[in-house]
């Protein structure tokens, strides 16, 4: 496994990580964590991502590492602000400083490696900022005190939107960006602004939702040719148009997703959410085999330029096989996790 700088901050990543959505009881619970991270520890990875808004993935994430002992120890983790305690208010610095503490208790860790504010983009979730404009809140003392105290190594952002994350990356108060749904083999969004200004800054920049929390994980062929509602004719033909090429390549659509992001210098490391072990023995493998070729990767390009924006009202996160039936409804797409990253 190849390890990459996390920009500036002086950090080495494996140059996969595990995000931890599904390392909780959203996934296989405890028992399957430990055989993730015991394999994740072979394969060579050495970053994993979690956040208090994925379910019990601290808890679980932090009696797995203790299983795992030593080899556990020498893993970069990172979590974030958000979410905790409840009632939840983004602008009280001591419970920020509490729940830093909670995550240092739960994850058996002095020193906290990387800390995200978690969805500073989305501020009907979080209002973190007491001014917008210069990203200013009281979230930038305590991030910056604890670093100053030892207590974390390195602080950033992590979101969804591209924007509002350029905004707040653009200010140049922040190491890391953590950006998902918003570049991928098919999504594109992030590459005009979001990644220059991250990269440009030298920010370590993590890339999540590779798969796109599941969208990309697989091939639904049926239900591609016969369209649901929400699926926009463009998107249909851009997904039937990568099916082709993956016929054409004899990829999986996981490896040409990975390994496209992979092929980015900019990108620090690249975040997989796997389920099972499994699941994670597939993602090393692909990795190990580098990027895309140039001849596939400019096919890939072609493909990817038919959608360069996301149609209106596409959900973020592709709800195939899910009972989606469109914004607002109360089932908004059943099954979906929303707040994670893959």
């Amino acid at each position: 496994m190849r390890a990459r700088n996390l920009g500036k901050t002086g950090i080495r990543v494996s140059e996969i990580g595990l995000g931890g959505l599904f390392t909780s009881s959203l996934g296989g619970g405890l028992g399957e964590t430990v055989l993730i991270l015991e394999k994740a520890v072979e394969a060579g990875i050495t970053f994993l991502d979690t956040a208090p808004a994925y379910a019990d993935s601290e808890q679980v994430l932090g009696q797995a590492l203790r299983r795992l002992g030593s080899r556990g120890r020498s893993l970069v983790l990172s979590t974030k602000l958000g979410g905790r305690p409840k009632p939840f208010d983004p602008r009280d610095a001591a419970g920020l400083k509490a729940s830093v503490d909670e995550s240092r208790r739960l994850l058996d860790r002095e020193v906290l490696d990387v800390l995200l504010i978690h969805e500073p983009d989305r501020p009907q979730l979080y209002d973190w900022w007491s001014d917008p404009l210069a990203c200013e809140g009281p979230v930038l003392e305590v991030v910056r005190r604890l670093k100053e105290d030892g207590v974390i190594r390195a602080y950033g952002l992590g979101g969804t939107t591209v924007a509002e994350m350029s905004h707040c990356v653009r200010t140049g108060r922040f190491e890391v960006l953590l950006t998902a749904f918003n570049y991928n083999a098919l999504f594109r969004e992030a590459a005009d602004e979001l990644l220059p200004a991250a990269s440009g800054l030298g920010m370590g920049v993590l890339i999540g939702s590779v798969y796109g929390q599941g969208g990309m994980a697989r091939r639904f062929n049926r239900e591609v040719r016969e369209r649901p509602a929400w699926l926009s004719r463009p998107r249909q033909q851009q997904l039937l148009a990568l099916y082709g090429l993956l016929d054409d390549c004899g990829l999986s659509i996981t490896e040409l997703s990975l390994r496209f992001v992979l092929g980015d210098p900019r990108v620090s490391c690249a975040l997989i959410g796997p389920k099972s072990a499994d699941q994670l023995a597939a993602s090393a493998a692909a990795a190990a085999r580098g990027p895309l070729p140039a001849d596939l990767a400019a096919r890939l390009e072609v493909i990817a330029a038919m959608v360069p924006f996301r149609p209106f009202e596409e959900p973020m996160i592709l709800p195939f096989g899910k009972d989606y039936r469109g914004p607002g409804f109360p089932n908004l797409g059943a099954g979906l996790k929303i707040g994670g990253t893959l």
